[in-house]
């Protein structure tokens, strides 16, 4: 038998998501670890083995391709655990990092330091040589002076090397050389070239894209070479595919030689899940995992994506990514009282160590999942399935503790901590919605990770939500993403161009370069000729706009544009910007500025089964128990049946109040709702 294993690493637990040929997917859990995620990974491989009655290298040699969301890199942003990294500048322009991109957040705000730069100014060089937009030189590289701070790197003991030089993305000549000048001066040091990693013309973008690229390198090529060689002593000989920020995947070696591709890649293949489950629906995709929620949304199809990512409060990641915001809301989260008597939850964390007070292991601060055992809502002797056993008694002190600062009972704090978290996630969900202008009741929320189920009926009900479903790999849904993800990569160039003067050939010959990059990855990638697809598309803006956007548009069948395609480029750009700002001005020129083309590798996942039809015929499951839940003073406690998940197969209805447990998920169904499966047995849930 073959098998396809999908595995995401979060803060607290690793998942892993089998499928088999013929056989419904599987999902097994394992707690992660910090430090050396990877032996989380090969943990959970010998987790899934032993679920499939198989020794770990038994699996291993029957595994076909292996699909990896890994943290590695946010978390080394995150934790600021990145390689001491240098950046060589051109000379005049050592502060692009610092300046950014010029307004300041929260300029009225007096109170507020100016940040560092990503790099601090004393690891940046500044180096002789210029060349001018048309890509014209107008000063020689000084190589004196890239030895001269290739000296001081080499003697401050740097590990990464960032090179970013003014107008590099036009003609890359002056950095090439000063890579091979640094390969001379300082060998084995890993150097990130600003035109290869990002050449957009934003310098602060560009710039950044690259310093974060190379502070990387070093991290990303120690895992992967770590996790590679354990799967290789295990006899593993299949494809080994990292999920990347742009909700696709690549080879490991495609995401060492570029790994800021990695960041935040994890939480960008909930969204690609949820589309598969729901194609072509308007969808918000609600994960909580154990440390953070995370929220995406999905527009008419399309996955939402971002160019303007933070990886801190102040700094850009300088990529485009897909548009996943996150809030300090998990499983793991930790309620705590102010000093004015205000419960907080969040967004400190138990994390996977030492985990919610129930672990029993060293945690005594109450977190949300103590809170939800105090409630009724989660079977302390049934967690991952019974093979972990939760310590109710440790679960009640912590949530004690917390009682008594604010003068309550303890179910009632423990509901308090509950709906506290609820609302955190609720904001989270408002932002990417109602923010930007868009009803969430107009979306169909798809949940994610192992403790949305308990908390995804309260959210509904202050949302007003008619409907949401709760798929039955929901605890895994990043990892289930990566089995139905295409494989994807994205390279751009300038070739600047407007519509009364369009440069048809230059911008033909950009394109035919960007399309033979795209088929050398595909190339490597092993992907076959009936599956490849180029996607194009254009960076584009009214003349005196400060700002592009990004218009895709479908090549001519030759390959090649002419001026008679000009029209229905500008029409394009037209429409996407009365899409995106509610208006367009048809009466201006357009400006090409970047152009872009993304190599698909297309997976062709099994269709997703589709809503199921709500028949009066079929009678509700029998309750394998019953327990009591406290569902707020309102409701008080209810004595609600408890239902096992395949015995609600078949789309057998089950009415609130009533918990229904799977093996890695526990969801909770409030008066007024109704449960339904579908052929794959995702729950959707109707609002009476």
């Amino acid at each position: 038998m073959t098998y396809r294993i999908g595995i995401d690493i979060g803060g607290t637990f690793t998942d892993c998501v089998i499928h088999a040929p013929g056989a419904a997917p599987i999902i097994v859990k394992s707690p992660s670890t910090p430090g050396d995620f990877s032996q989380g990974f090969m943990n959970v491989l010998s987790v899934a083995a032993q679920r499939l009655g198989l020794s770990r290298d038994a699996l291993l040699r029957q595994v076909d391709a292996i699909v990896h969301g890994t943290t590695i890199s946010t978390n080394a942003l995150v934790t600021r655990n990145t390689a001491e990294t240098g950046l060589i500048a051109t000379r005049g322009h050592p502060d692009v990092l610092t300046l950014r991109e010029a307004p300041r957040k929260r300029p009225w705000n007096w109170k507020i330091d100016y940040p560092e730069p990503y790099v601090p100014r004393s690891r940046t060089f500044e180096v002789g040589g210029r060349f001018d937009s048309a890509g014209n030189e107008v000063e020689p590289l000084d190589e004196g002076d890239v030895r001269r701070a290739a000296a001081a790197m080499r003697q401050a003991g740097l590990k990464a090397i960032a090179v970013s030089l003014l107008w590099s993305f036009v003609n890359p000549a002056h950095e090439l050389r000063v890579a091979e000048i640094l390969a001379e001066e300082c060998p084995g040091v890993p150097v990130s070239l600003g035109h290869q990693v990002n050449p957009i013309p934003r310098e602060y973008r560009r710039t950044i894209a690259t310093a974060i690229d190379a502070s990387l390198r070093p991290v990303v090529s120690d895992y992967m070479d770590r996790l590679t060689r354990a799967l290789d002593a295990g006899g593993f000989s299949g494809r080994l595919l990292i999920a990347n920020c742009a909700g696709g995947m690549m080879p490991p070696e495609e995401i060492t030689a570029f790994p800021i591709q990695s960041v935040m890649s994890g939480p960008t293949l909930a969204p690609v899940a949820a589309r598969h489950a729901a194609p072509g629906r308007d969808v918000i995709v609600a994960d909580m995992g154990g440390t953070t929620f995370d929220v995406a949304a999905i527009r008419g199809g399309q996955i939402l994506v971002t160019p303007e990512a933070m990886i801190y409060e102040h700094d850009m990641l300088g990529l485009p990514k897909v548009d996943v915001r996150s809030v300090g809301a998990g499983g793991g989260s930790i309620a705590w009282v102010d000093g004015g008597g205000l419960l907080h939850v969040g967004p400190q964390s138990a994390g996977a160590r030492p985990g919610p007070a129930c672990y029993g292991a060293g945690g005594t601060e109450a977190t949300v999942t103590d809170a939800n055992i105090v409630l009724g809502i989660i079977d302390p002797d049934f967690f991952l399935g019974g093979k972990i056993r939760l310590d109710q008694a440790k679960a009640e002190e912590a949530v004690a503790r917390v009682a008594a600062k604010l003068g309550l009972g303890l179910r009632e704090t423990a509901f308090a901590i509950h709906t506290t978290a609820n609302h955190n996630m609720i904001g989270a969900i408002e932002d990417i919605t109602v923010n930007e202008g868009l009803n969430p009741r107009d979306s169909l929320i798809v949940t994610g990770g192992g403790a949305t189920g308990c908390h995804i009926a309260g959210m509904a009900d202050a949302l007003g939500l008619p409907q949401f479903m709760v798929p039955r790999l929901s605890a895994g849904l990043s990892a289930h993403g990566g089995l139905v993800s295409d494989i994807r990569w994205q390279v751009s160039a300038s070739a600047y161009t407007d519509s009364e003067s369009f440069a048809v050939e230059r911008v033909n010959q950009t394109l035919d370069d960007l399309a033979r990059r795209c088929r050398g990855f595909l190339d490597r990638a092993a992907v076959p000729q009936s599956a490849r697809r180029l996607d194009p598309a254009f960076l584009g803006r009214y003349q005196y706009q400060s700002w592009e956007i990004e218009v895709p548009f479908d090549l001519p069948a030759g390959g090649a544009l002419s001026q008679a395609d000009l029209p229905a480029l500008t029409a394009a750009f037209h429409a996407m910007h009365k899409r995106i700002y509610g208006i367009s001005d048809e009466g201006n020129m357009v400006e090409f500025v970047t152009w872009k083309m993304t190599a698909v590798g297309r997976t062709d996942p099994a269709p997703a089964p589709g809503q199921p039809e709500p028949s009066d015929g079929l009678a509700a499951p029998a309750p394998k128990s019953r327990r009591p839940v406290y569902l707020g003073p309102d409701t008080g406690l209810v004595d609600a049946p408890v239902y096992a998940g395949t015995d609600c197969a078949g789309g057998r209805p089950v009415a609130g109040p009533a918990l229904i447990e799977e093996e890695t998920m526990t969801l909770l169904l409030l008066p007024d709702m109704t449960a339904r499966t579908d052929a794959d047995g995702n729950y959707w849930i109707n609002r009476n």
